[in-house]
């Protein structure tokens, strides 16, 4: 290469063609600074071979192991020849095969002793772990001394890596990447880290940080490059984070302070029950916010049950108090009909303004669904653009071009993880200045992700349940292993409604969408299997290759078998909206003994007499989502029961997922569990759209302290200096994080 290429130069000037091309398309690598962060997964050191024995089926693995036997062997008639080489690490082994020409070729290279690197697929024949045709490369004296040279006393990179570049391929190209900036000395290189933040965290400088993460000496010199190299990543995204902030706050909005007697007033004089602490203290950083010039931004996040619902409505009674009006945003038609039906509940009269028997402080609070009825539709738009309605509970309806409000002074979203920041940004756009946002999560969400996915948002928590709450028992019913179980969790259900409370049972599909060639394709795959000479699926495997148990099947069955004579009925995302609605209201009144539902009840939906939850194949649903399906039961006085039903043998990280929420009610916790199981994903919202994650080397749970730590210096100096002028460095560095879709991302959130 004649000169240091650019950090977002393409990859083709510097590694080839058909390389950047590779990098592209498997590893999502674009640029030279793609590559530069590309980070060794692990390190092998040399003589050190890994654990073979905890080899993953199926991945594309880079293992470094020695050769412990070879040997040659005929097939089909002698027709045939395969090499099958046995390579060990003391704790398993694994055979490499190679067919054909390949196996006369590899026999002279890969003698018992020889030790080296070896890519490939992991594959099981006749129960014995295999790689099919590897790519390798010898590292003992006997592969020259170029590979002595270059692999001698130091740590083996092992890249995150595809089956057409393996691991030593990618480092060759970094390689010659920290060779061209090396000649160059960095000049080019940009530090998004100011000097005096970096001397006094006592963090090595860019370059040396790039060195040592690519050619380490010492285990040292790896804690010291991720050490920086995380400190790149929160410093940068809390800057991004802190800039939204800092231009929130210069934004003017109409202060709502509520009226002395108003509405809030006769609406707490009304509730059968007294405010938790939190409540109180959540509410009073919600009422502070909307008294300011400047939009509320701010993040209700709490336990299932811990009443966000009455907090939000409150602080809605409180804007329209103040002469606004209050729009609540949900991801389902079901969702929002279950909170106006509350909300009206709890209001009473105070929610009939206009009506006769309405109260003097009264107003007026509507529905707006996509599939409501003309005339409904044009009373509700009326009711808005007049202002005679002074809340309005809503989905996606609510943001079209045809509703417009009087004067809308604050926007509550639901879930907020179910909406594009479009439409969220579509319905803040409707007031006449900036209305003051809430943004509610059933989801409990860790410290750290909270300073990081909503880093723009104040946070309020509330971690404490109403009184009267009832505690939940949670239990693993393995359905495959003890069948009687399950039969117990349907004799259990039934004592539950006739006892005269109410149960859901839960399935993962509805069961009128996978019939036929989906089902048949399921089967010709199993059979293919087995006629390939495998040993058939493992149990995990025939779980996941079966069906998702479905509502449709899962109703039949149970009105026909263990609970006939109760009152069985469905409730799913496609039926009619009068339906769904219909069920709800006969559910929540007692007359429906059994709910089979699919996730649709999983949030919002309130009803205290409901005790019993079965959730079928839990294992298909994720941590956080069990837990608030948990949360529908035990609303009441009397305990709740949720039994998840699971064919996942014991032992499998299925069955350890469904221990651990069975373990513990603490949401944070489990949230915790949740996202160590998932991984972060890319924290700037960018997984929806496939990218790879912008956090390659900072894990947000267990960096805690580096992000507060980054988060309090990128406040500093967005205060001083909220352009980055005096930090032309970082500001380039913000520019490349935060591509055009990135930076709407954070606009709009």
């Amino acid at each position: 290469m004649d000169c240091v290429p650019a950090l977002d130069e393409s990859l083709k000037k510097t590694v080839g063609g058909n390389t950047a091309k590779v990098l592209a398309d498997q590893l999502g690598l674009h640029t030279v600074g793609d590559l530069l962060h590309h980070y060794p997964r692990r390190y092998a050191e040399r003589g050190e071979l890994t654990r073979l024995a905890d080899l993953p089926l199926d991945e594309h693995v880079t293992v470094v192991a020695q050769v412990a036997k070879a040997a040659k062997k005929t097939f089909n008639h002698g027709r045939g020849v395969r090499l099958e080489v046995v390579v060990t690490d003391g704790s398993g082994s694994l055979t490499l095969v190679f067919f054909g020409r390949a196996a006369h070729h590899h026999e002279r290279e890969l003698l018992p002793g020889r030790r080296g690197m070896f890519a490939g697929k992991v594959s099981v024949f006749n129960r014995v772990r295999q790689l099919a045709h590897p790519d390798y490369e010898l590292l003992d004296s006997e592969s020259g001394s170029e590979a002595v040279d270059a692999f001698a006393g130091r740590l083996l990179p092992l890249y995150p890596a595809c089956k057409q570049l393996p691991s030593w391929r990618i480092a060759k190209s970094v390689d010659a990447l920290l060779d061209t900036f090396e000649a160059d000395g960095w000049q080019d290189l940009t530090d998004p880290l100011p000097a005096a933040l970096r001397d006094s965290r006592g963090l090595t400088t860019l370059p040396e940080a790039f060195l040592k993460v690519h050619r380490p000496r010492t285990k040292a010199e790896i804690a010291q490059a991720r050490d920086r190299l995380k400190w790149d990543e929160a410093f940068v995204l809390q800057v991004a984070l802190a800039r939204r902030r800092f231009a929130e706050a210069q934004l003017p909005a109409v202060p709502r302070v509520p009226a002395e007697d108003g509405l809030l007033g006769a609406f707490d004089a009304r509730l059968p029950f007294t405010l938790t602490e939190g409540q109180r203290k959540v509410s009073q950083e919600i009422f502070d916010d909307l008294a300011t010039e400047h939009p509320m931004h701010r993040l209700l996040q709490g336990e299932v049950g811990s009443g966000k619902t009455l907090v939000a409505l409150r602080a809605m009674l409180g804007v329209v108090d103040a002469g606004g009006q209050a729009a609540m945003l949900a991801p389902t038609e079901v969702l929002a009909q279950q909170h106006h039906r509350s909300v009206v509940e709890m209001m009473g009269e105070l929610a009939e303004g206009g009506m006769l028997g309405g109260a003097e402080q009264a107003t007026k609070v509507v529905l707006l669904t996509g599939s409501m009825g003309a005339a409904a539709r044009r009373q509700a738009l009326l009711d808005l653009v007049t202002g005679e309605a002074g809340i309005v509970i809503g989905t996606h309806a609510l943001i079209e071009d045809k509703v417009k409000f009087h004067d809308l002074g604050l926007v509550v979203v639901d879930e907020q993880h179910r909406f594009g920041v479009e439409q969220r940004d579509a319905l803040r756009s409707k007031g006449k200045q900036p209305p003051h946002l809430l943004v509610m999560t059933a989801t409990p969400i860790p410290r750290t992700v909270a300073m990081t996915v909503f880093g723009d948002l104040e946070t309020s928590v509330l971690d404490q349940l109403p009184a009267g709450r009832s505690p939940i028992a949670s239990h693993v019913v393995p359905a495959k292993d003890k069948p009687h179980f399950l039969t117990r969790a349907w004799e259990r259900v039934r004592e539950e409604v006739e006892g005269g409370h109410q149960a859901y049972v839960v399935c993962p599909r509805i069961g009128d969408e996978e019939d036929g060639p989906k089902g048949a394709a399921r089967s010709a795959a199993k059979g293919a299997a087995k006629k390939a000479g495998q040993d058939g699926p493992s149990p995990e495997d025939e779980a996941e290759r079966r069906p998702p148990l479905a509502v449709l099947e899962i109703a039949e069955q149970l009105a026909k078998g263990p609970l006939g004579g109760e009152r069985v009925e469905i409730l799913h995302g496609r039926m009619q909206p009068d339906a769904k609605d219909e069920v709800m209201r006969s559910f929540a009144a007692g007359e429906v003994g059994v709910l089979v539902a699919t996730t649709v009840i999983e949030v919002g939906v309130n009803v205290p007499n409901a005790t019993a939850m079965v959730i079928m194949d839990a294992d298909r649903f994720g941590v956080s989502q069990l837990h608030q399906l948990r949360g529908r039961v035990g609303r009441g006085s009397a305990p709740g029961l949720c039994l998840l039903v699971s064919e996942m043998p014991e032992g499998s990280p299925a069955r350890a997922r469904l221990d651990a929420v069975a373990a513990t009610l603490d949401g944070f916790e489990l949230s915790r569990i949740d996202l160590e199981q998932r991984r972060e994903g890319d924290v700037l919202g960018q997984a929806q759209s496939g990218l790879r994650s912008s956090l390659r080397m900072l894990a947000v749970i267990e960096d805690e302290e580096v992000i507060e730590a980054a988060r309090e210096e990128a406040v500093a100096i967005v205060s001083e200096d909220p352009e980055l002028d005096r930090h032309p460095d970082l500001r380039t560095a913000l520019d490349a994080l935060l591509d055009a879709e990135r930076e709407q991302y954070l606009d709009k959130g």
